[in-house]
Order: structure tokens, then sequence, then C-alpha cells
């Protein structure tokens, strides 16, 4: 597994000392976009295929994992010109993110060239809609960075939107196309994949313009993302429970399962130890990142890593 390595441990490194270190006094948010840009990220490339028949396809593939590291680095020297350098709404954070939005543009690009090189197969339609919306996460980002005042959104408003693109809208399509890859055709699946796409359209309108929209989209994405881990169990029942992938993936759906339980048991946990919601944050953040979404990552690159030794 020496890609998975190269790829992460650097970014991870990183990761554990913007986590730990007082000197960045960066917002929980903030970490969590660094988490994505030098972690989650490069797994997802690592996760891609590349047609070597199609010249700019890797052509673009080759710019993407050479400029993934360089990228993430501008994206952490922005966050830290606002919060830690004292630069604050200054143009020089906004300015530094631009090489992260571009970044995310290849991905976006690449994504397209997946859908438009494999018509009519929807698992692939799936995975390319998850590398667009990075670069609707970049755009967030982005606007975050300069301080915009846009839809009369608060910055605040505009990190959580980059959050949601960078991990569920963009990992959720991702993973259910990579299910659909290996699992036997059904007939909800393309349903699965149209709800996967409309989805974080609707929480992201919800956001900014209107709450009820934004509990529909949630709902939703939700019960997708309930679809696509009973699956995934199911499927993985058939093999061996042994082998790295199976085990990192249960890990990812039993995160998954966690949040709902905690989700659920809210109300009362917080008249039980007077907890807020602001208490909850932290929990379901690193559940859903670091283990949804981390765990289901190093699961899907081991599988398929599988997958290519047996063929």
């Amino acid at each position: 597994m020496k890609p998975l390595i190269v790829a992460t441990i650097p970014g991870g490194i990183i990761t554990i000392l913007i986590f730990f270190l007082d000197y960045f006094r960066m917002q929980l948010v903030d970490k969590f976009l660094m988490f994505a840009a030098f972690v989650i990220v490069p797994l997802v490339v690592v996760l891609l295929s590349c047609d070597e028949k199609n010249k700019h396809q890797r052509t673009i593939y080759a710019a993407i994992k050479l400029l993934q590291f360089p990228a993430a680095l501008l994206a952490l020297a922005s966050v830290m010109g606002s919060k830690t350098w004292g630069l604050g709404s200054t143009t020089i954070p906004g300015t530094l993110s631009l090489g992260w939005l571009l970044f995310t543009l290849l991905l976006c690009i690449y994504g397209l060239t997946i859908i438009m090189n494999r018509k009519g197969r929807t698992e692939e339609i799936a995975i390319g809609a998850g590398l667009i919306y990075f670069f609707i996460g970049g755009i967030w980002f982005t606007l975050y960075q300069y301080q915009f005042d846009l839809f009369q959104a608060k910055p605040a408003t505009y990190a959580l939107s980059s959050l949601h693109f960078h991990f569920s809208s963009a990992i959720v399509p991702i993973f259910i196309g990579l299910l659909g890859r290996v699992m036997a055709k059904k007939s909800w699946y393309p349903w699965v994949v149209a709800v996967d796409i409309i989805g974080p359209i609707l929480i992201a309108v919800g956001i900014i313009f209107s709450k009820p929209i934004e509990y529909i989209g949630v709902t939703l994405f939700a019960c997708n993302i309930a679809i696509y881990t009973t699956y995934l169990l199911a499927y993985l029942r058939k093999g061996s429970l042994q082998n790295k992938s199976s085990f990192y993936l249960v890990l990812s759906c039993i995160a998954f399962y966690t949040i709902v339980v905690v989700s659920i048991c809210y109300p009362l946990l917080k008249n039980m130890f007077s907890l807020t919601i602001h208490d909850f944050i932290p929990i379901y953040g690193f559940l859903h990142a670091f283990g949804f979404v981390l765990c289901g990552l190093i699961g899907w690159v081991y599988m398929i890593d599988s997958l290519e030794e047996k063929r």
C-alpha cells in the first residue's frame, strides 16, 4: 500500500499538528477543512483510476497528483493568514485560497471526464458528481477566506458550506459509486444515485435560504447513507471480515450508526447532563470525519487494491 502511505503520511502529520498545537489557533471548522485538504482529498486521488488511452484524462490526473500537496499548503497558509498571523479580512488570505480553488477545479474537470467517457454507467456518474462537489466546496472556501458578504450570509455559513461539500457532499457519492462498481446492480440503485446528487444541493440551498429545505435535504441524504451502509454490510458478509478493507469499512458503517444513535438520544442527553448543541458538534464532527469518511476511504483503497491484485 505504498500509494496510501505516500499520499497520507505528510498530510497526516501536518493535520495532527494543526489539531493539537496551540500555535495554529484555528476554529474547529478550519481544522476539519485542513484535514480534508491534507488527508481526505489525497485518499480520494488514490482511489481514482486513469484511462491510459485517454491523453487528456491522463494529463489532468498527473496534474492532480502533482499539485495536491502544494494546493493544500496554500489553503493552510490562507487559513493561518486570517487566524494565526492576524491578517484578518485582508485580501491576502483570499488570494492564497485561490490555489485550493484551482486545484478543486481540476478535480471537477476530471469528474466531468469520468462522466463523459463512461456514458450510461450510473456508478461513474456518482463518482464524477462527488469530484464536482469538491469544486463547489472550493468556491465556498474562497468566499470564506475573502469574507465576502454574499446572500446576506455570515462567513461562518460559508465555512460550514465548504465543510459540507468537502465531506458529505463529495464523499458519499464517491462511496456509493464505488459500491456500484462491485455490487450486483439493483433496480433501486439509480434512484439512490439521483438522490445522492440532489441532496447536497438541497442542503446547501437550505443553509443559505430556507431551513425547511435544509431539513428535507438532510433527511434524504441520511436515508441514502443508511441504504449505502446497510447494503455494504450485507455485501461484506459474503466475504471474509478478516481482511483490512472489511475491517475499515465496517468501522465506517458503525460510525454512521453511532451518529444516528447520538442524534436520537440528543434530547435525553441534553437534559440529563445540561449539554448544548455546541457540546455535540465536536462529537458529530469527529465521528463523521474520522469514523465514517476516513475509515471508509481507507477501506475502499484496500478493497480496490485487493480486487486489482485478484485480476
